[in-house]
């Protein structure tokens, strides 16, 4: 499947980053509408969201805060059910990091669900959470990476 990385600028890009998340957050785990959005689902120069499209369609989604530490806050990563396990997850995760570094920042962390710690440690993340924690009711860990 060929992916396309879309640096979202306006405002339907944006929708369909909130589409995808509201139907894997919120329809798929349950998370409540109330805590999904928050106030970095804007356009701003203090957020950039990713959005993949695969063949015209929007597929995954994913977006990037300003950290502590000159680092990037990889967060909201969610992958429509039907592009899981095509490598898409991968892309956008590549995809945001790439942006970081363009950004000049160093270092990539996330909260990663813990049925996805595997995934993140293929692509060099290291969990430096001791314990896992709570978030939206699903049990996550604290990864991080150099970039």
């Amino acid at each position: 499947m060929a992916a396309v990385i879309i640096h979202v600028e306006n405002d339907i890009q944006l929708k369909e980053c909130l589409e995808i998340r509201k139907e894997v957050f919120v329809i798929e785990q349950k998370v409540p509408m109330d805590l999904e959005i928050d106030e970095y689902d804007v356009i701003g120069d203090q957020v950039h969201h990713v959005l993949v499209e695969v063949g015209g369609e929007p597929a995954a989604t994913g977006r990037l805060i300003y950290y502590v530490d000159n680092a990037a806050k990889m967060q909201r990563i969610a992958v429509r059910k039907e592009y899981r396990s095509h490598g898409i997850g991968s892309v956008l995760l590549l995809g945001m990091e790439a942006l970081a570094r363009e950004l000049g920042l160093t270092k990539s962390v996330l909260d990663a669900q813990c049925q996805a710690e595997a995934f993140y440690t293929k692509l060099g993340y290291e969990t430096i959470s001791t314990e896992p924690f709570d978030d939206a009711g699903i049990p996550h860990v604290r990864m991080t990476k150099s970039l």
